[in-house]
């Protein structure tokens, strides 16, 4: 499944090492200004190389506008969005071709199809995520005429808080041919209090699921999420009052709709798989093998995870006023 969303719809394409990455956005309104400059932030931001935490790897993440925009403005067709891949090196990959790596996607991915893309991953790469955040960028466009921003940041990495911590976390991973995770939060400020469907089309499952599809997620979590499994109900409950909510344990929702505060999500990022340090594995005839993977890779995937999950929590709360204004439209006529 490629593609994510009912009625802001983005569907991704490329591989790793192919020629480009891109999305193809379908349901997005027309009217709304829309130039290259709005997406390249967010590309800029995720993109690899920018420091010695990270992946070697030295891409311009320059997007292109293909098609959906005439005169600086969405025409409500589809919007064509792809980035070039330019500093490919698949021989760093050559020696992995029938081997699988562990703590990835190679042996699933040959279960499931009978072949794989060796170089890089291939659609299972990081590297997709790229055209999540272009699409996410563009929703991310049509939502702030309506007050809504939303911004994310790292809040641990590898139990560290405090950001000098967390750095010498890393670079302790780093020198030691190892990686580290960490834990990203994301919120939306003034996101109106209705969105979401009660029972199956609930915001914060969709929201859940898209954080969930982020390649290196391994759990999520909304408001207080696990912790409230050790609290009251005393201590969860949000009192209401003339002002409004006097907290936000629920983290932005209740039954499954938007509250009206700030939506609150964090998400627990694994460690980087792809690791120098020497692990068990077998090969594509089942023979055991040992396995040092090299090349450019992140020592910890979480401070570039923070665009993605800002950019996939904008594809949901877009959807999910699209969904709204489609059903109270139909309400004022039925």
């Amino acid at each position: 499944m490629n593609t994510f969303g009912r009625n802001f719809r983005s569907t991704t394409f490329g591989e790793s090492h192919g020629k480009a990455v891109g999305v193809v956005v379908d349901g997005c309104p027309p009217g709304v200004a829309l130039a290259e400059a709005d997406i390249q932030p967010y590309l800029d931001r995720r993109r690899p190389g920018k420091s010695p935490l990270e992946s070697g790897r030295q891409e311009a993440d320059r997007v292109e506008i293909l098609s959906g925009t005439f005169e600086g403005k969405t025409t409500g067709a589809p919007i064509a969005l792809v980035v070039s891949n330019r500093d490919v090196r698949s021989g760093d990959y050559d020696a992995l071709r029938d081997v699988f790596r562990p703590g990835h996607a190679d042996y699933t991915w040959q279960a499931k199809y009978g072949l794989r893309d060796h170089r890089g991953g291939g659609r299972s790469s990081g590297r997709e995520t790229l055209a999540r955040v272009a699409a996410g960028a563009v929703a991310i466009r049509c939502l702030a005429p309506y007050g809504i921003s939303i911004r994310g940041k790292v809040v641990e990495i590898h139990g560290a808080t405090e950001p000098a911590a967390m750095e010498e976390e890393i670079i302790a991973a780093r020198d030691a041919g190892d990686s580290v995770g960490g834990i990203v939060e994301v919120r939306a400020v003034g996101c109106p209090a209705g969105l979401g469907d009660p029972v199956f089309g609930k915001l914060d499952a969709a929201i859940a699921g898209a954080m969930m599809g982020i390649g290196a997620v391994k759990g999520v979590e909304i408001g207080e999420g696990f912790a409230a499994a050790r609290l009251f109900g005393s201590e969860m409950n949000d009192p209401i009052g003339e002002a409004g909510f006097a907290s936000n344990h629920a983290g932005g929702v209740l039954g499954g709709i938007s509250t009206g505060q700030e939506i609150v999500v964090r998400l627990a990022v694994k460690p980087t798989p792809s690791i120098r340090r020497v692990q068990q594995t077998i090969d594509i005839a089942g023979e055991e093998q040992e396995i040092s993977v090299g090349g450019r890779h992140d020592p910890c995937i979480a401070p570039r995870i923070v665009p993605v999950a800002e950019c996939m929590l904008a594809l949901v709360i877009m959807d999910a006023m699209l969904e709204q204004a489609k059903y109270r439209g139909l309400g004022a006529t039925g």
